[in-house]
C-alpha cells in the first residue's frame, strides 16, 4: 500500500476539502497521511520521510497557494525526497487567471501536476496510480 501525504498549505484553514481527499484515497486503497490544516512546507516534507510517501498532495483555497508552495520541490531535495509527486490543487491563486499560465506556474515551481478549482479528487485517481507506478 502506497503513502501519500495530504494536507492545506499555509494559513489556510480549509478542512472539508481535505477530509473528502483523505476519505476517497483511503478507500482507494492508500495509506494516507493528513498534515491537516494550516500546515507549513516542513510538516508536509517531514511526514513524507517518517512514512515513505511516494506523492505529496497539497490543498490550498484561500488564494495564496503559489506564495505558500514555492521552494517546496527544492526543500524536498534538501531533505532526500528528490523523486516524490509533488501535486497541487484547489483555488491556488488570487483572482481568475488563465489556468494555463497558473499550471506552468506551478510546473515551474517543480510541481508533477496541478488542478483548477472544482476539480474532484475521484476524477485525479487514475492519475495517482497511473504516476505512483512510474516509480
Amino acid at each position: 500500500m502506497e503513502t501519500i501525504v495530504i494536507g492545506v498549505i499555509g494559513a489556510d484553514v480549509h478542512a472539508v476539502g481535505n477530509r473528502i481527499i483523505e476519505y476517497v484515497l483511503t478507500n482507494a486503497g492508500y495509506n494516507v497521511v493528513n498534515v491537516g490544516v494550516l500546515s507549513s512546507q516542513e510538516d508536509f516534507i517531514n511526514a513524507a520521510i517518517e512514512s515513505d510517501a511516494k506523492m505529496i498532495l497539497v490543498s490550498s483555497l484561500y488564494g495564496h497557494g503559489e506564495l505558500d508552495c514555492r521552494g517546496l520541490r527544492e526543500k524536498c531535495i534538501e531533505a532526500g525526497l528528490n523523486d516524490i509527486i509533488l501535486y497541487v490543487g484547489g483555488n491556488i491563486v488570487v483572482g481568475k487567471q488563465d489556468f494555463a499560465v497558473v499550471e506552468k506556474r506551478f510546473k515551474d515551481l517543480g510541481f508533477n501536476r496541478v488542478f483548477p478549482p472544482g476539480t474532484p479528487i475521484e476524477s485525479v485517481l487514475s492519475l495517482i496510480e497511473e504516476d505512483i507506478k512510474k516509480k
